[in-house]
């Protein structure tokens, strides 16, 4: 079952020149900045660079895939609350999201050091994973084992997510633990053509960079952006059918393409978000 196309490029030439606009104020603006060790300067080229293509928004170095994915789809699909985000985390320290004010914390705003990623990305993507931490503060300098553990993102902070930031009522995470991989897949094509968003948990390993892992478990977020084609298999038949789509992650567009059987094992549930 091939889905009809649904990776087309957002947002619309009109919302691009509007967040150009919107860019352009918040560099002439002399307020200070509340992030003593960003340049702004920097900070606004790399938002420029987003708006024309929000694939170059990039995790980096950190384990942010959740809040990667969340901006990705912000960008894409609304670049001027991008811009009016990043411009009140900049010079406010915070902003306001559909239903409370998201802090950046004096101690994430003061570091510094190797961030492993650019600054912008830094600003917004560190600012969303650490306001749902309780027990572990985002540190880029921590060692890799407490970064890992500050920067993973569950179900429920991506379903807050896209209600809060991306602005979605109807929001519902389909797990498939056990079963429902081919159901999910299928119901995240239809969001996405009605102008839905849909993001997939799953094993990396396993799916993107076609290793097996020695214990599956899910480890990473991805965009599902489109052109999704779905061919179940035959009963009784294991590992006949096939899937494959394209994401974002990584900062690039990316195609998942798996037999049925890989699918099942790295394949863990689906968040989306209908208008």
């Amino acid at each position: 079952m091939t889905h009809p196309p649904t990776g087309a490029p957002l947002p619309n030439l009109a919302l691009i020149d509007q967040a150009q606009q919107a860019i352009a104020d918040f560099e002439r603006s002399v307020a200070p900045g509340m992030w003593p060790y960003l340049d702004k300067a920097t900070v606004v080229a790399e938002m420029r660079s987003r708006i024309t293509d929000p694939f170059q928004i990039n995790q980096g170095g950190q384990p942010f895939c959740g809040p990667a994915a969340i901006a990705f789809e912000l960008v894409r699909k609304q670049p001027v609350r991008y811009v009016e985000i990043c411009r009140s985390l900049y010079e406010v320290g915070s902003f306001q999201s559909k239903t409370r004010r998201v802090e950046a914390t004096s101690r994430l705003r003061q570091s510094q050091g190797r961030l492993r990623m650019g600054q912008a990305d830094w600003m917004l993507l560190s600012t969303l994973r650490d306001s749902e931490n309780l027990l572990f503060p985002v540190d880029p300098g921590a060692p890799d084992v407490m970064r890992n553990l500050s920067g993973m993102t569950k179900s429920w902070e991506m379903k807050g997510w896209v209600r809060e930031i991306l602005g979605y009522r109807d929001v519902k995470y389909d797990h498939t633990y056990l079963f429902g991989e081919f159901e999910a897949l299928t119901e995240a094509a239809d969001v996405i053509a009605a102008g839905g968003v849909a993001f997939a948990l799953i094993t990396a390993e396993g799916l993107l960079q076609n290793k097996k892992p020695l214990l599956p478990y899910p480890s990473h977020w991805v965009t599902l952006v489109g052109n999704i084609v779905i061919q179940k298999g035959q009963f009784l038949q294991h590992d006949s059918g096939h899937f494959s789509c394209e994401i974002y992650s990584w900062a690039k567009k990316m195609k998942l393409d798996a037999d049925e059987g890989p699918f099942e094992d790295y394949f863990w549930g689906v968040v989306l978000g209908r208008p």
